[in-house]
């Protein structure tokens, strides 16, 4: 049976209350069953309609843009700018009109336009986007004293908790459905743009509403609805949102005039304990993440942890999933404090490291590739753990020659932005260095060993 991840939408409207009657938050079950009406009419305000503009570029041909065959095609056509109309929700979370979306609702967008409950509309502009978290965090021009959701704390929430899903499913206009959190945790998933820890629920969610509001009981912005896991594209009862925590984090960055999203660099490569790994282990139960490799800059090394040891909790959080781990880091933030619980050989241990942005050191010794080279109008760079992050490379790689910019010659055999160069010819890389020299043009047939998204690649080419 397969599934499919769609971006989410939130649909099965609830009546709203009429003026006139009482607007208190339900504090009783019998208050709840009564009428969601009061928080709707609390929270509802502050979730909005996005309406983005993006500018595409159309392919000439279907091979444009193919290292070989876009050789063969070369001067047949050219692409054309297209534009492409999105339609979305986000959470407005300051009076001063701060609104939380999705990353794949505005991050590329030319233009957005943000309409409020009231139908007023206002004109914004990206603050600050992160494709890996799927979120995004917007300015409105010239918006004062506007409605604006407070933030929960998402650690405290539990599965069965009554939620209700804002926003715009299909463009129908705002939609209320209500349902409880099935389940908190969920990091198996790559949804949407993102990667990473969600919450679920069964409030009714569709395609068209990514970045809406999920809201508790107390209209507290608990989560940004993202995705839905479907088969036929309307809502089944499992949607996925991202916890207000690492919503907190974006706003926090945003506020102090942040372009980029810094995430802490923990430079570990780990995996969950399952029933196998917790038997072979000796331990009582399968719980945290195995720490299977740590850079040589890893914080987590520096405060005394090694290969084999399970990282149990930070700062009293459980963690039982690498991606668990790195959503805790992220909420946590640069510069904080943290403590870890872990365990080694049998016996708990803690420890206390400060997070930090990935060190942007030894020197990356940039080297242009020029005529005198087989690798012509490449660009490189030493791998450092700044580098690996800059170019989403796994965490745990210490050394080598990255590939920051590619044309000419290089292109043309293949080698793309973000490649590591493992070898020349069967000899080792260790340096930009080492790409100089190994590249000279002095025989015919070529072979180098890249390194591209975990898999080893072959280019292989005469001159």
């Amino acid at each position: 049976m397969r599934f499919t991840l769609f971006v989410a939408a939130c649909l099965a409207s609830v009546t709203f209350a009429a003026p006139g009657h009482a607007q208190t938050v339900p504090k009783s079950q019998p208050e709840i069953a009564l009428s969601f009406a009061p928080v709707v009419k609390e929270a509802a305000p502050a979730v909005v309609n996005i309406y983005a503009t993006v500018v595409v570029q159309s392919r000439a041909h279907p091979f444009a843009g193919d290292p070989l065959f876009e050789l063969f095609f070369e001067g047949m056509g050219e692409s054309r700018p297209r534009m492409e109309s999105s339609l979305g929700s986000g959470v407005i979370v300051r009076p001063d009109g701060l609104v939380v979306s999705n990353y794949h609702v505005v991050g590329d967008a030319t233009d957005i336009r943000v309409e409020l409950s009231d139908r007023r509309q206002f004109k914004a502009r990206v603050l600050l986007a992160d494709k890996d978290s799927d979120l995004a965090v917007l300015q409105l021009e010239g918006a004062t004293g506007l409605p604006a959701l407070p933030l929960r704390n998402s650690d405290e929430i539990e599965v069965g908790e009554l939620v209700l899903a804002i926003g715009n499913p299909f463009g129908v206009g705002q939609t209320v459905s209500s349902g409880i959190v099935s389940g908190l945790g969920r990091s198996t998933l790559a949804i949407g743009e993102g990667r990473g820890y969600y919450i679920q629920t069964d409030a009714a969610i569709n395609p068209g509403n990514s970045g809406g509001a999920l809201v508790d009981i107390a209209g507290r912005l608990i989560g940004i609805n993202t995705a839905i896991l479907t088969k036929s594209g309307g809502s089944n009862g499992i949607g996925f949102a991202i916890p207000a925590n690492l919503v907190q984090s974006f706003i926090n960055q945003a506020a102090t005039g942040a372009t980029r999203f810094a995430r802490p660099w923990a430079g570990v490569t780990g995996q969950g304990v399952d029933a196998a790994m917790a038997e072979a282990m000796g331990l009582p139960r399968p719980e945290g993440v195995m720490i299977s490799d740590l850079h040589p800059e890893s914080p987590f090394r520096d405060a005394g942890l090694a290969v084999g040891d399970v990282i149990l909790s930070l700062n009293d959080e459980v963690t039982d999933s690498p991606q668990e781990v790195m959503f805790r880091l992220a909420s946590i933030g640069v510069g904080k404090e943290v403590r870890v619980r872990y365990l080694r050989a049998g016996a708990e241990a803690e420890a206390q490291l400060t997070l930090g942005p990935p060190p942007d050191r030894p020197a990356r010794d940039p080297r242009i590739l020029g005529e005198d080279s087989v690798l012509q109008g490449a660009e490189v760079v030493r791998i450092n753990p700044a580098v690996l992050a800059e170019l989403e490379l796994p965490e745990t790689l210490a050394e080598g020659a990255a590939v920051t910019a590619s044309d000419g010659f290089a292109a043309r055999i293949g080698l793309r932005p973000g490649d590591v160069i493992r070898a020349v010819n069967g000899r080792l890389v260790m340096s930009p260095e080492d790409v100089v020299n190994l590249t000279f043009p002095d025989q015919r047939r070529w072979v180098v060993e890249v390194l591209r998204e975990g898999r080893s690649v072959l280019l292989r080419f005469r001159i």
